[in-house]
């Protein structure tokens, strides 16, 4: 499938935070290379130019991770990007040039291809949904349903597709499940005890009814979170809450149904695929001056 036509109205997202890509990249080479690069060995550390060619339509996201395997193994590497970040490519695209020492190329390979195809991935499933809800007041969510380790990059690259980050982690919102329902006797209860104890975070409900939605409504919670209502329980949940509340969709949301949700009115679907049905982008890296081999 084609990638849909960038949006020049769409915000610049806000960069990642170094420290954050350090560490991942750190712990990413870190597992690759152990004790060392036994075939690099066999190079004469001389330097070198190669060039990255994606064979698909993307949105490019991972420019900073990419950068980072590099740099970690050659300061002194340049790398000469021929596309930005966050910007539509068409098959055979060849994205950068890097030239640097031969050795630090092969080393930082495939850790920098992995975060480049993967986030490549997100952003581009991310601005396939986004294109599908064009026209509309709906917007994309992404979910906590990412790769261990890669949230951070993940929900960067979700922005990047045009999408927008629901929570981070279980820290920075209550969001108040059947479970928890239970446990408490009732959404009123829950929610009176989430105020107390977390007045500050965001407040957000799940129901799966509308009269369990008139409950949540009456909370003055932050958002609520309609589980699996089919398309006229939905409409029907819009009108209730006229606005007082933001409604969210969860559950059963594909590309095929988009248009009907967003008919609705509901202001967020949120679609665990955008960082969990991950599908790389397939990209290549060739050096084109290689480095006499030792003999």
């Amino acid at each position: 499938m084609a990638s849909p036509p960038a949006d020049p109205s769409r915000p610049a997202v806000a960069p990642p935070d170094p420290a954050e890509v350090g560490a991942q990249v750190r712990a990413a080479l870190a597992e690759d290379l152990g004790p060392g690069d036994a075939t690099a060995q066999l190079l004469e550390d001389g330097p070198a130019e190669a060039f990255v060619v994606c064979r698909e339509a993307a949105v490019i996201a991972g420019r900073p991770w990419f950068d980072a395997c590099f740099h970690a193994l050659d300061p002194a590497m340049v790398i000469d990007w021929a596309v930005a970040e966050g910007e539509h490519v068409a098959p055979g695209t060849r994205l950068c040039t890097l030239r640097g020492r031969s050795r630090a190329l092969v080393s930082a390979e495939r850790t920098a291809l992995n975060f480049l195809q993967t986030l490549s991935a997100t952003a581009t499933t991310t601005a396939r949904y986004v294109a599908a809800l064009a026209g509309s007041r709906t917007r994309v969510l992404d979910t906590r349903k990412t790769l261990p380790g890669l949230r951070l990059a993940q929900k960067y690259a979700v922005r990047v597709g045009g999408g927008v980050n629901h929570r981070m982690g279980l820290h920075d919102a209550v969001m108040l499940k059947e479970n928890h329902i239970a446990a408490a006797g009732s959404i009123t209860e829950a929610a009176r005890r989430a105020r107390a104890l977390h007045p500050g975070l965001p407040l957000i409900i799940e129901v799966e009814t509308l009269d369990e939605l008139e409950e949540a409504l009456a909370t003055g919670c932050s958002r609520i979170l309609v589980d699996d209502f089919d398309e006229p329980m939905l409409a029907e949940a819009v009108r209730r809450a006229a606005g007082r509340v933001p409604l969210e969709v969860s559950g059963g949301v594909s590309l095929e149904r988009l248009p009907a949700l967003a008919a609705t009115g509901v202001d967020y679907v949120s679609v665990g695929a955008l960082t969990k049905h991950v599908r790389a982008i397939d990209l290549s890296l060739r050096i084109s001056v290689p480095a006499p081999a030792r003999r």
